[in-house]
């Protein structure tokens, strides 16, 4: 065999730097997937990672927040007793204790006054030097029924607005539930039972979030 008719043959070197790069490169990907989780769609992860919508909360907390109300609330006439003589018996037995004022839980039986924003005096019966006023809406304001059972707590939202909103969000599912089929122009002189919280600040004026309303 002729010099002419051999081929030599090389193969291709592999740099040093090649290796280095393919093996950093498989280095990340292995990261990549050990930090990588898979979320099935529904499940409860899935359901964290969704963004925080105020209606859906107040739909879900609504209904059982309602029913600690209607199991702890005190006759209005009573309450008011209760509060002057030991308050703190008061607040054990039918309120929640809150940063700004223990959250009341109550129920009355009265005469609707005249209104103003949404908000309506009653002449509740067996009360005396307290002013009553109960939010008939359309605007529902404040946070009481978002505080009122005691355990929602800041820290379980990712901020001060979702905390706030989720109140908001409580405010509207109780209105729908409970106040769309009222029509608070046509309230004044009517008779209706009421059963709602108040925040206990100033102990001679109460503004009621209601729970439940039955107009007569």
């Amino acid at each position: 065999m002729s010099a002419a008719n051999v081929t030599i043959g090389n193969k291709p070197r592999i740099s040093r730097r090649s290796l280095v790069l393919g093996g950093v490169g498989v280095a990340v990907v292995a990261a990549i997937a050990l930090d990588t989780t898979v979320v099935r769609i529904g499940s409860e992860a899935d359901l964290r990672q969704q963004a925080f919508s105020p209606d859906s909360y107040g739909a879900q907390e609504f209904p059982r927040i309602r029913k600690h109300v209607l199991t702890r609330a005190a006759d209005a006439g009573a309450l008011v007793a209760q509060i002057a003589s030991d308050k703190a018996s008061a607040i054990k037995a039918h309120g929640t204790e809150g940063g700004v004022g223990p959250i009341f839980a109550v129920r009355l039986h009265g005469v609707v006054g005249k209104g103003k924003g949404g908000i309506h005096d009653v002449a509740a019966e067996g009360v005396e030097g307290v002013r009553v006023r109960v939010q008939f809406g359309p605007a529902i304001n404040g946070t009481d029924l978002r505080d009122v059972p005691g355990d929602i707590a800041f820290g379980q939202f990712k901020n001060q607005i979702e905390y706030q909103d989720a109140g908001a969000g409580i405010n509207r599912a109780m209105k729908a539930a409970v106040l769309d089929g009222i029509d608070g122009a046509a309230l004044e002189g009517k008779q209706v039972s009421v059963t709602g919280v108040f925040r206990l600040i100033n102990p001679k004026m109460w503004l009621i979030t209601p729970v439940e309303v039955q107009v007569q």
